[in-house]
């Protein structure tokens, strides 16, 4: 006895299409062209994931720049003053007080800078 696929077969191309939709061109209702940008689609997302994290970083830090720049001294003195401080303070939070609480930045470059000249 044969056994026709055609209900598998059409949940599939459902399942991609779906996936799919909002595509641009053929890659939307195109199996081979879909399934070939659904892949492409994936791949991209996992290495943006990646990206997204640099990105982040950098913004924070050209953010605490700015800010430390304003209280009169450089990103990388004030990182290392606030080490030799022992200031556990991360780059996102700090970014985060360089925006939204300027006098608790003011008082963590205080510290950094009170370290540095010890």
């Amino acid at each position: 006895m044969r056994v026709k696929g055609s209900s598998a077969s059409r949940n599939k191309l459902k399942k991609l299409f779906s996936i799919t939709k909002g595509f641009w061109g053929r890659k939307k209702n195109v199996y081979r062209r879909a399934r070939e940008a659904y892949l492409h689609a994936l791949s991209k997302s996992y290495h943006d994931r990646k990206v997204k994290k640099r990105d982040f970083r950098q913004l924070w830090i050209i953010r605490i720049n700015a800010a430390a720049r304003m209280n009169g001294i450089s990103y990388s003195h004030l990182m290392n003053g606030l080490k030799k401080a022992q200031v556990g303070v991360n780059r996102k939070m700090l970014a985060d007080l360089a925006i939204h609480d300027a006098a608790a930045f003011t008082a963590l470059v205080g510290k950094a800078k009170e370290a540095l000249t010890r």
